[in-house]
């Protein structure tokens, strides 16, 4: 799956005018339903003379995404619909799209409103910077000084990501590795530190991978 990397602070922002109503459409990476929804109202409390905020999020791991949509008045299926389809087409997921409507005074129909609605998304979505979401695996090990640097090595050598260190008498290593790469690495960590520590399971983790150059926020 995909997500987008604009924050709620910079999010990625198209427009349109359709018969003399105003299309805004704004998107960002969110985590979860509360982020989403705080966009949302930072949204409404930003253009409070607009007539609709309609939105959609997308959030969760591929195979267990959640979504949330809102028509936010106008007639049902012509607006958080519309915006939710783009979003689907795209496969995306962690973000949220907000189209906000300055309304012109001439009314456009079911079909007028939902071309709006999915223009003013895609073009926010066109000017969003994008990154490839890769599962992982996340562990945790504790070492000795000596082991430190050889063990980030492996990591490092079996694409896994270092997701922090801890520095006290020892050395705490988070670290994400690709599902299929964790019975190779497994067997290289037994052989390099002879048995002694075994990796703590932390859950699902994912690494983003920005494309066209784009810059990830931190992983999670």
């Amino acid at each position: 799956m995909l997500t987008i990397l604009d924050t709620p602070q910079k999010p990625a922002t198209g427009s349109l005018t359709e018969r003399k109503s105003e299309f805004i459409g704004q998107a960002c990476h969110v985590e979860d339903q509360d982020a989403a929804m705080a966009f949302v109202q930072e949204v409404r409390l930003q253009h409070p003379k607009a007539r609709h905020v309609c939105h959609c999020a997308i959030w969760g791991p591929e195979g267990r995404t959640s979504e949330r949509m809102s028509d936010d008045g106008e007639p049902s299926g012509t607006a958080g619909k519309p915006i939710l389809e783009v979003m689907r087409r795209q496969g995306l997921t962690d973000c949220v799209l907000t189209v906000t409507r300055y309304f012109g005074g001439i009314l456009l129909g079911s079909g007028g409103l939902i071309r709006a609605y999915s223009s003013a998304a895609s073009l926010a979505l066109k000017a969003a910077r994008s990154a490839r979401v890769l599962p992982t695996e996340r562990f945790t090990i504790t070492v000795d000084y000596p082991e430190y640097d050889s063990l980030r090595r492996l990591i490092r050598t079996s694409g896994g990501h270092m997701e922090s260190e801890d520095f006290t008498d020892r050395v705490r290593l988070t670290y994400d590795l690709e599902p299929t790469a964790v019975p190779a690495f497994n067997g290289r960590l037994d052989d390099l530190l002879q048995g002694r520590v075994q990796p703590s399971a932390l859950g699902e983790g994912r690494r983003l991978i920005p494309l066209s150059g784009s810059q990830a926020p931190s992983t999670t």
